[in-house]
């Protein structure tokens, strides 16, 4: 017989009484000589993955019999830190003292010693335990600024949650000057009472550099940026242009006036669109997505490589792409004027916005422009739209698309689905890379109607695919947690706004509703970002419980292959059931096996690179902030802490912390359940959209903080005199 994981653990619940050694908990299994093999190398397995815990004496058990909780650390700035376990459960909060001999991100077991003793912290967790165990370690090697000591040198990580600088032998310093920064790899970690150890392996240079600082995000966050010699030996049987050969099967659309709307930045084109008036008001759209699995085998050294990397990350003015150029910028992207090869979306869609065909096939297109979305709103809004040589047909087109995009938008809206306008950041650069503005970036209806046509053809193809029951990656978005939502219900009851929560908690129509209500209104804004802080993350999964923020079910990615490896999975399923109807019971068992694994990387690599951008952005923005540390500036409450409130700048879209030790002028409290700080003596409160006026006070390039102060209670530090100019002025 072959043990799994499942039977061991079965086995240790019901009979183990006590730890037990790896003949005790096989003995009552009838294995033969390879199969015994097979199950001590599963047991080394469920220890390293922390299903199991190996004791002293060499004697495993399950980690709830002994008291551990197995998961990864995250450390805070402050020197402690929380443990989230592998499986179900609370946070474990662990504190500074157990936690020298470990990095943020290691997978430890902790034993619980006790619950808390007054408030939680952070909101997290009820016990409380130290670790006794590092199961894994997160870093082999970590970046950071190089400095000299007496003979040795030490790498300050650039991650504050990394507490240790790392030792550097003199003869292993790999010739890096102080103040550069570089690549150190760990060869020896923390103990209770020494720092880790390591040789400098990459000099990056120096920390002003723009193309230094994209490297050292690169190297924090393991992003791989260089494309290994399989691949670049496989880009050579890349075409450039669509041959004789690949017309076979398909649909014939160089007739169809298709065209991408992008941003002005844009060099890759995934999609491109085109509409056409129906009888009886319908409108019929065709969303042809870039045809890359036709150049990306599964299983070839091209698609190891985009699984591996997930998606492409996106920095200000440079790109780490999940393909190489030659196919992302050129054979698969729908550029102007050139045939393209494209698996093409066909829906009609009626007045009210409702699919009332769809239709989906391998094809090849011919785009007839390049739009931008400014141009596409200067026309809609009749500023002006030239098309190229085709452009009142094309203005046209685009007028018939803003009406397709007004219905669908009406019609998901109708059903509950959530809108949540959330600004980002666009980082103006100069010519040398570095930030000369920042501000918000402008979302406008183009945006708008190439957002409506992308999820009407993701919930178009994961419909299909859901009713041919064949295997795929959805894009799953799970209901908020009750507790949250009855938080909520409490927060809004303030306003004297309802919210009407079941056993399963909330129809997201009931949400949508009350987003309408507050709309316009001052606490807009509050009410909106306290809702989105209670919901759930995005993610990938096999298995379909469908997107409550959306109001979808089923939904997918399927629009944007060139840049997201789940859309690729979707392709290739998508084909296969086109060509034979469905999927083979082989087929259906493979994928099986593999989504599961290919969905928690995709939604793990994605987490990733939304890190790795917000730090690049956070970095910016301090470094434009620099020169300004006195300056004062209007603002608003963003967001409110117990440590303080955070402000979004007006000029800016920038934001900073007003720390509670700066507010001199009353003893402030942290109402939880208001999100708000009031002041015990004055009653000056400070709540999501407060307007208040502030001076930069700080600003911490590493660890990417500013700090401001409110202008009416602490004037600017006075500059201090030179030595030289204080001697003058006692000589008078």
């Amino acid at each position: 017989m072959s043990l799994s994981p499942a039977d061991i653990i079965d086995f240790l619940e019901k009979r183990a009484k006590a730890p037990l050694s790896d003949r005790d908990i096989l003995e009552p299994f009838d294995l033969n000589r390879p199969e015994r093999q097979k199950a001590l190398r599963l047991l080394d397995e469920m220890v390293k993955e922390g299903t199991l815990v190996q004791l002293k004496g060499k004697r495993y058990s399950l980690p709830s019999q002994v008291n551990l909780v197995i998961g990864r650390v995250s450390v805070h700035r402050d020197g402690y830190g929380f443990v989230a376990p592998s499986g179900e459960g609370a946070d474990v909060f662990v504190p500074a003292r157990y936690l020298r001999e470990v990095m943020n991100g290691d997978r430890v077991a902790v034993r619980i010693e006790r619950g808390w003793r007054g408030q939680r912290r952070e909101g997290r967790g009820g016990r409380e335990g130290r670790v006794v165990r590092v199961l894994e370690r997160a870093h082999q090697t970590l970046v950071g600024r190089f400095e000299m000591g007496r003979g040795f040198g030490y790498v300050v990580p650039a991650d504050p949650r990394l507490h240790h600088d790392i030792f550097i032998p003199g003869d292993a310093t790999g010739g890096a000057r102080p103040g550069q920064v570089v690549v150190a790899r760990i060869e020896a970690y923390p103990g209770r009472n020494r720092n880790p150890e390591g040789v400098v392996v990459e000099v990056l240079g120096d920390p002003d550099d723009p193309k230094v600082e994209i490297l050292a995000i690169v190297h924090k966050y393991g992003l791989p940026h260089n494309f290994p010699s399989a691949v670049q030996e496989s880009l050579g049987s890349v075409p450039n242009q669509v041959l004789d050969g690949d017309w076979q099967g398909r649909k014939d659309l160089t007739s169809i006036p298709f065209v991408t709307i992008d941003g002005e930045t844009a060099k890759d084109f995934d999609d491109a669109v085109a509409v056409q008036s129906e009888a009886g008001g319908g409108i019929r759209l065709w969303v042809a997505i870039a045809d890359v699995g036709h150049y990306v085998a599964e299983g070839s050294a091209i698609d190891r490589e985009a699984h591996e990397r997930a998606t492409s990350v996106y920095f200000p003015g440079q790109c780490i792409p999940m393909l190489p150029e030659v196919l992302s910028n050129g054979i698969c992207s729908l550029n102007p004027g050139v045939e393209r090869l494209a698996m093409v979306a066909e829906m009609v869609f009626d007045t009210r916005g409702h699919r009332t065909e769809e239709l989906f096939y391998p094809a090849v297109i011919l785009s007839r422009a390049r739009l931008t979305y400014t141009e596409v709103w200067d026309g809609l809004e009749g500023r002006g739209f030239s098309g190229g040589g085709e452009g009142e047909a094309l203005l046209a087109q685009l007028h018939l698309m803003a009406i397709l995009a007004e219905r669908l938008t009406a019609m998901r809206r109708a059903r509950g689905s959530l809108d949540f306008d959330l600004p980002e950041a666009e980082i103006i650069l100069d010519l040398r890379g570095k930030a000369e503005n920042i501000v918000r970036a402008e979302r406008n209806s183009a945006h708008r109607l190439i957002e409506e046509f992308m999820l009407a053809a993701n919930e178009a193809v994961a419909g299909f695919l859901t009713e041919r029951e064949a295997p795929f990656l959805y894009r799953i978005h799970e209901p908020p947690e009750l507790e949250k939502l009855q938080a909520f219900q409490q927060f809004i009851a303030y306003f004297n706004l309802g919210l009407k929560l079941g056993h399963q908690g909330v129809e997201p129509l009931e949400l949508q509703k009350l987003l309408a209500e507050v709309e316009g209104r001052p606490e807009e804004r509050m009410i909106n970002q306290v809702l989105l802080r209670s919901m759930k993350q995005a993610r990938y999964s096999p298995d379909n419980v469908g997107h409550f923020g959306l109001a979808a079910d089923p939904y997918c990615h399927f629009t944007s292959p060139i840049r997201r490896y789940p859309d690729l999975v979707v392709h290739r399923v998508l084909r296969e059931v086109l060509v034979a109807g469905k999927l083979s019971q082989r087929r259906i068992s493979q994928q099986q096996k593999y989504l599961p694994e290919a969905g928690e990387h995709s939604s793990q690599m994605e987490r990733r690179a939304m890190e790795a951008e917000r730090e690049i952005v956070d970095l910016k923005k301090c470094q434009f902030m620099a020169d300004k540390v006195d300056e004062e500036f209007e603002g608003y409450v963003s967001s409110v802490q117990p440590f303080g409130f955070f402000v979004e700048l007006s000029d800016f879209f920038v934001e900073g912390l007003v720390h509670i030790s700066s507010l001199s002028d009353d003893f402030y409290q942290y109402e939880e359940e208001l999100h708000r700080l009031i002041g015990q003596s004055r009653r000056r409160q400070f709540q999501i959209g407060s307007q208040v006026r502030v001076r930069v006070k700080n600003v911490n390039l590493d660890r990417r903080e500013i700090d401001f102060a409110l202008a009416d209670l602490e004037p600017p530090a006075r500059k201090k005199q030179g030595p030289s100019k204080r001697r003058k002025r006692v000589a008078k």
